[in-house]
C-alpha cells in the first residue's frame, strides 16, 4: 500500500532531521512539551499537498495545531533549510552523473494571488487581477537549479539574469562546485527589444544563449528542449498550495516553493534506486 504522500519516510527525514535548528528547552516556565520536528514537518507537507488552509489543518492526525505548522516553517526558512536540503540532494544527484550541465531552460508560470501581499501586482494575463510569478530553471533533465518569485506584472526577461546568479555551486564531483550550465534554452518571452543586451550579458557568463525570436513563426525547434521545464511546471503546481497564492507574506511562499522544489529533486534522487 502507497503511503501518503504527507508522511515523512525514513530517507527523507535522515537528510532533513540533521538541517534542522535546535532550540534549547527552557527549565524556568517551561511550558508544554513542543510538538516533534517530524510529526510538524508532515503537517507542512500535508499543506503543501491538499492546499488546506492553516487554520483547518486536522488536529486529530497529531501534526499539531497550524500555527505551530506554520511558526516552523517560517524559522526554518530563515535558518535556511529548505535552500540546504536542495543543495544537498542536487549534489547527490551531480555525484551520480544525473545532472545535465549541458543545458539549463527557463520559464515563468503566473499564479493568482487571493489575499494580496508583497511581490503581487496586477497580473496582464489575468484581467489585471493580483498574482505573482514562478520564475524557474531547470538542468536539461528537468531538475530544478533554482525558483524566484515577483509580483505578476514582472516581465519574465528581468528575471533570467536573478534566477542563473541563483543556480547555487553543486558540489558532488571531484573539483569546484558546478554553478553554470553550458547554454540556456529560453522562449520569445526572454527576446524584448528594450533588453536585446540580455544575450550579450549571458555569454558574459560563458553561457551560450538560445532564445526564440520574437515575430519568427512557430516551429522553432526549441520545443525539443524546453518541453522539461513545463513538466517541472506541471510538477510544481501538482502541489495544491502553490497553484493559488494563499499567503500574504512572500517569504512563506517563497519557503513552500523551495521545500516543493527540494521534494520534486528528492523523487528523482529515489528513482535512482
Amino acid at each position: 500500500m502507497k503511503a501518503s504522500p504527507w508522511i515523512v519516510s525514513d530517507e527523507l527525514w535522515e537528510r532533513i532531521g540533521p538541517l534542522l535548528p535546535r532550540k534549547q528547552r527552557r527549565f524556568r516556565h517551561p511550558g508544554g512539551k513542543p510538538v516533534p520536528d517530524r510529526k510538524v514537518l508532515c503537517g507542512i507537507l500535508y499543506v503543501l499537498h491538499t492546499g488546506i488552509q492553516w487554520e483547518y489543518l486536522p488536529a486529530e492526525m497529531g501534526f499539531g495545531s497550524g500555527m505551530t505548522c506554520w511558526r516552523r516553517l517560517r524559522d526554518w526558512n530563515e535558518a535556511g533549510v529548505w535552500q540546504r536540503l536542495h543543495e544537498a540532494l542536487l549534489a547527490e544527484l551531480n555525484a551520480a552523473s544525473r545532472l545535465d550541465w549541458s543545458r539549463c531552460v527557463v520559464d515563468a508560470s503566473h499564479v493568482r494571488a487571493l489575499k494580496g501581499g508583497i511581490h503581487t501586482g496586477q497580473s496582464p494575463v489575468d484581467r489585471g487581477r493580483a498574482g505573482s510569478k514562478h520564475h524557474l530553471t531547470t538542468d536539461g533533465r528537468g531538475t530544478p537549479l533554482a525558483v524566484i518569485l515577483t509580483r505578476g506584472n514582472r516581465n519574465d526577461v528581468t528575471q533570467l539574469l536573478p534566477l542563473l546568479d541563483a543556480i547555487p555551486p553543486v558540489r558532488g564531483r571531484v573539483g569546484c562546485p558546478r554553478r553554470k550550465p553550458d547554454s540556456l534554452f529560453a522562449d520569445r518571452g526572454y527576446d524584448h527589444d528594450i533588453y536585446r543586451d540580455y544575450r550579450d550579458k549571458v555569454r558574459t557568463r560563458r553561457i551560450l544563449p538560445v532564445i526564440a525570436r520574437r515575430g519568427t513563426s512557430h516551429g522553432s525547434g526549441l520545443g525539443v528542449y524546453r518541453w522539461v521545464v513545463e513538466r517541472t511546471f506541471a510538477w510544481l503546481h501538482g502541489f495544491r498550495r502553490l497553484r493559488v497564492r494563499w499567503e500574504r507574506r512572500a517569504d512563506i511562499h517563497e519557503a513552500l516553493l523551495k521545500l516543493a522544489c527540494s521534494l520534486i529533486t528528492h523523487r528523482q534522487l529515489s528513482s535512482l534506486c
